[in-house]
């Protein structure tokens, strides 16, 4: 494990960034920790990412910037004070620490509270508010981004709970689908995507099994793989097989027929009355 963030004593407070997010502690905390979603997410502050080490401590990686040249970034987590420091370890920035501190709030969601450290003074009052605009203005996109993904987790983690807790179709209609859309349907205790690729309806998992990332989003690439928007993983829609195996497959999609008014899914061993 790396040594730990140098004494925010010894490096020059910059000054702070504050918001209030409609999200939980669990799903920020959880985010902190989420290395892999960097270059994804935030493809305008990361180009790609590769990971050096990580733990229940947190996590380091090499970052490319999408300028060109990279960082070494490392992120330390305090769980119990719920705060975690990044710090700028080599590259562009080099010994810049960022402090965040996350409380919940009574009325619900939390607030985030951003401390921007530098290891030296800039050299006049016009640099240093410079930097911190430049500063603010990055975390606020990055939190723009982040809230979509945080809001989209802890969506489908409740969508899972529903789902158990639910009834078991055996069989969907979908009447006249659009062939330019993605249409979402259950069956089951999984959620697919039924669309028009090649000419033809294809059907396929709507979840990443990952941290189940939204596939509905995406667009099927010519070589007929999607991709999962938060962390890069691939599968081919014919298969569901994940690309380069980094992820499990994708469940076994129902078995789609055309009938009067639209379509049915159904799973083949269905009896015919439910």
């Amino acid at each position: 494990m790396p040594s730990g963030p140098q004494d925010a004593d010894t490096l020059h407070y910059l000054g702070h960034y504050e918001r209030d997010l409609p999200v939980s502690l669990a799903r920020m905390m959880e985010n902190a920790h989420d290395w892999e979603h960097l270059p994804h997410v935030h493809p305008g502050a990361f180009s790609s990412i590769e990971l050096l080490e990580q733990g229940r401590w947190g996590w380091r990686a090499r970052v490319g910037l999408p300028a060109g040249g990279t960082q070494e970034i490392e992120l330390r987590v305090d769980a119990a004070r719920d705060m975690w420091v990044s710090t700028v370890r080599d590259g562009m920035g080099a010994g810049t620490q960022i402090h965040t501190y996350a409380k919940a709030r009574e009325t619900g969601g939390i607030t985030v509270d951003v401390r921007f450290y530098l290891p030296d003074a800039p050299a006049d009052a016009s640099i240093a508010q410079a930097a911190l605009s430049y500063l603010t203005m990055q975390y606020t996109q990055l939190y723009d981004e982040d809230l979509a993904l945080m809001q989209g987790r802890q969506s489908a983690l409740d969508d899972r709970v529903r789902r158990k807790a639910g009834d078991e179709a055996s069989t969907v209609f979908l009447p006249d689908p659009d062939p330019d859309k993605v249409h979402l349907v259950e069956l089951g205790r999984e959620r697919f995507c039924v669309r028009r690729w090649q000419d033809r309806w294809i059907v396929h998992g709507a979840v990443c099994p990952h941290l189940l990332g939204p596939l509905a989003d995406a667009d099927i690439l010519e070589d007929g793989t999607v991709t999962c928007p938060w962390h890069g993983y691939r599968f081919d829609v014919t298969t569901g097989e994940p690309v380069n195996a980094q992820c499990r497959a994708l469940p076994s999609p129902p078995q789609l027929a055309h009938v009067p008014g639209g379509m049915k899914l159904f799973w083949p061993d269905a009896p015919e009355d439910r």
